[in-house]
């Protein structure tokens, strides 16, 4: 009956992850096949999540220091 929403509801509708949007060649617009050229921050009623088009967030690792690993 009711879809539960991949990855989380946290994700908002944006068109660079949308499954009818195409990046364009400079990166910087969407060709989106309902509504043309488009930011990749628009979303229209037609949203579609395609999860393989999401580039997540690149994690930073903690900066250790040798002294950390050392047993004294």
């Amino acid at each position: 009956m009711f879809r539960k929403p991949f990855y989380g509801s946290k994700i908002a509708p944006a068109c660079a992850y949308c499954a009818h949007g195409t990046p364009a060649a400079d990166g910087k617009m969407i060709f989106c096949k309902r509504r043309g050229v488009v930011s990749p921050y628009y979303a229209c009623r037609k949203f579609s999540y395609d999860p393989l088009l999401r580039v997540p967030h690149r994690q930073e690792l903690p900066h250790f220091d040798p002294k950390d690993f050392s047993l004294e």
